[in-house]
């Protein structure tokens, strides 16, 4: 486990990408310490939550090499040292996971061990609410991002594959965090251009005080919003190719939603697939192929982010 001192400045350092189990405890002691949202230095920090959806074996993502118990009890699903990636003289990556490899080595991954709670549960259902919700409560009905959003007050989306539902982590937010899977999904759907000219008409108007004003208004915004958007969807170069995956096209999706200025500070997405059971191989086979994509998508969203200038304000946290 990181000390207090190093866990703050993990924190703080806003490049660092998170690697290992989702740490919503970890985050619940250290987040009050890191600068306010309003206060200088803070406000245009950006954190993005990459969800390994279903029951990823944390053992085989970060390899325990050394420990002689690691190829004891996995004779047939261990990974062989001389592939594992290696991190230090113990621990090292799944072989699948050369770009985040490479990323440590430029000091800009950081992976937590240890993180947990008391008697977990056996369920994946209940175990992945358990984190969502950084609670162990009986009911449990806010997240711990939509806790964090009632307090930044500042927009965030759920970048979605197909029908994928809003997570349980996005609970409680002021606001209903929007489910997206394109930019046409943002798009301000309007009928013909006279739609554009009554919106535009109406908030010229002005000076009208209250609540027809302020729809007035924020509709003229919502359709400015959605205009630059699509601007930047039709003309958005990355800095690095993205691989041809779902991750990917999710997390270029949170890259163009940042270039937008929308104000957005939290992305929240998910690859599904974790079940893995006996399909799930060592060096090949289902876990490594998920591992392959998860490595592929946030290495070129991270190299992305860092040459378009977003490496000191952006956070990666699976």
């Amino acid at each position: 486990m990181l000390n207090m001192n190093t866990r703050r400045d993990f924190l703080k350092s806003s490049s660092l990408i998170g690697l290992g189990a989702s740490v919503p405890t970890f985050l619940a002691r250290t987040a009050f310490a890191a600068p306010d949202a309003s206060k200088p230095g803070a406000k245009d920090t950006i954190l993005v939550v990459v969800q390994l959806t279903g029951g990823n074996d944390g053992m085989n993502t970060v390899i325990p090499f050394a420990d002689e118990l690691y190829a004891r009890y996995r004779p047939t699903i261990k990974i062989p040292t001389e592939l594992v990636k290696k991190l230090n003289d113990k621990v090292g990556l799944h072989p699948s996971l050369d770009g985040l490899a490479g990323l440590h080595e430029d000091k800009a991954l950081c992976v937590v061990q240890g993180v947990g709670y008391p008697n977990p549960s056996q369920s994946h259902f209940r175990s992945m609410d358990i984190w969502q919700a950084a609670s162990t409560a009986e009911s449990l009905t806010e997240g711990w991002v939509g806790k964090a959003l009632k307090s930044m007050n500042v927009p965030a989306f759920h970048v979605a594959g197909g029908n994928e539902s809003a997570p349980l982590a996005l609970n409680g937010s002021p606001a209903r965090v929007p489910s997206i899977t394109s930019i046409a999904d943002f798009q301000l759907k309007m009928a013909d251009k006279a739609g554009k000219a009554v919106i535009e008409d109406a908030a010229k108007s002005g000076g009208k005080p209250g609540l027809l004003d302020f729809v007035q208004k924020t509709a003229l915004n919502t359709y400015a919003s959605s205009q630059k958007l699509q601007e930047i969807g039709k003309n958005y170069e990355p800095k690095t190719p993205y691989p041809a995956t779902g991750l990917a096209n999710r997390l270029k999706l949170c890259a163009q939603l940042i270039d937008a200025g929308l104000g957005a500070r939290v992305f929240y997405v998910s690859i599904d697939g974790f079940d893995t059971h006996a399909n799930q191989g060592a060096n090949i086979g289902a876990h490594a192929n998920l591992l392959a994509e998860v490595s592929g998508a946030i290495t070129a969203f991270y190299k992305d982010r860092s040459g378009r200038g977003h490496k000191d304000r952006l956070m990666i946290m699976t």
